[in-house]
């Protein structure tokens, strides 16, 4: 049955504009293989599954958008997508990527592009979230123990239930985030809710998940090898 959700326009724009450095490598970490195949292609799958009405925009560097093709013909990967070129930051490249779309009113969800592994009911979550009117951003309790560190080098324990670790995708209805990213940047932007909440708008949090990793360091790789392995 169709509900007024499905008759919303929306919108996927993934930030791909990592660099190699973490990883030791010379490639960009979205273009490194998993299963064989780069890890952006998984992340871009993951909204298409959802959706094939979503709208993907993909936010990657100028100079990476050959490498880019190159890879799609290897693959033979051909998801309807709209390629637009990154900032010199991450707010700058959410900016770019808000700017592609030429509707005035629908969702919009903004992911990593290392982020491969999302779960399909994750971006589904946040569009029915973020279409009730306030963001949703996707966030998982902490495991471990944490303690504040302060400037005299003192620490003390805190409590962590009352913290939670921040994922994406982070959806917001257009026009929110569209008159959000009129700021000027700020140091303290340090994901897409942080900037939607200066302006004055509140963000709900909705159950992530512990498989949505950010593949950054080399020993990201190896738990991102070893997942696709138990899940095939």
């Amino acid at each position: 049955m169709t509900t007024p959700l499905d008759l919303t326009p929306q919108f996927a724009i993934i930030v791909a504009g990592g660099s190699g450095n973490r990883m030791g490598t010379s490639v960009p970490k979205q273009f490194l293989p998993v299963g064989g195949v780069p890890i952006l292609m998984h992340t871009l799958t993951r909204f298409f599954e959802y959706s094939p009405a979503v709208q993907l925009i993909l936010v990657l560097p100028q100079k990476d958008q050959s490498v880019w093709e190159k890879l799609c013909e290897r693959h033979h990967f051909q998801l309807p997508l709209k390629i637009v070129a990154g900032g010199a930051t991450r707010f700058q490249s959410v900016k770019q990527g808000l700017a592609a779309i030429e509707a005035a009113e629908g969702l919009v969800a903004i992911h990593d592009g290392v982020r491969p592994f999302v779960p399909v009911h994750t971006i589904r979550e946040s569009f029915e979230v973020a279409y009730q009117g306030n963001g949703a951003v996707a966030a998982v309790a902490l495991k471990d123990s944490i303690r504040l560190v302060t400037p005299d080098g003192t620490n003390q324990s805190m409590d962590r239930t009352q913290f939670r670790l921040i994922q994406t995708p982070q959806t917001f209805r257009l026009p929110v985030i569209r008159k959000s990213f009129e700021q000027p940047e700020q140091s303290s932007f340090t994901d897409d809710a942080s900037v939607v909440e200066s302006d004055g708008n509140p963000v709900t949090l909705i159950e992530g998940s512990y498989q949505n990793i950010k593949i950054t360091t080399p020993e990201d790789l190896v738990w991102a090898e070893a997942y696709l392995k138990l899940m095939s």
